[in-house]
This record gives C-alpha cells, structure tokens and sequence, in this order.
C-alpha cells in the first residue's frame, strides 16, 4: 500500500489523516495517564514528554479537545 492509498483510506474511513488520528491517539493516552495520576509526583511536562508533546503545545491541544487545561485533571485526583 502507498502512503497515498493511506492516506486516502483514514479519509474515507475516519474523516482524518494518519497524523491528525496519530496525534488524537497520543493525547487520549496522555490524558489517561494524568488521571490515572498523582499529582504529588507527575508533572503535566513529564506526561507531555513522554507521548511526544512540548509542554506548551500539549497544553494547547489539551485545553481544545477537552475544553479545560491539563492540571485540572491531573489535580482532580485524591
């Protein structure tokens, strides 16, 4: 398969780009782990890092898939 005929199957099958789904993927899996977290010994940068993000970037992304920024639900936790 060409990275074209990928292409236009993640369009015609989920209305996005391999990247955009990629990306989509690695921020649900960020935020998993921030509320899987204890926020005495996570920091949202360490979370950032480790699924590919710069700690800016990921904030922004964050703040418009979910509608709130990273550290509420890192300190959501008991």
């Amino acid at each position: 398969m060409t990275p074209r005929a990928v292409q236009y199957a993640f369009r015609r099958h989920l209305n996005t780009s391999p990247l955009t789904y990629l990306r989509t993927v690695r921020l649900d899996l960020a935020r998993r782990q921030l509320l899987a977290a204890a926020a005495a010994s996570t920091t949202i940068t360490e979370v950032a890092a480790r699924w590919g993000f710069t700690a800016s970037h990921f904030a922004a992304l964050y703040r418009r898939s979910y509608g709130h920024p990273p550290t509420l639900d890192l300190h959501t936790q008991p």
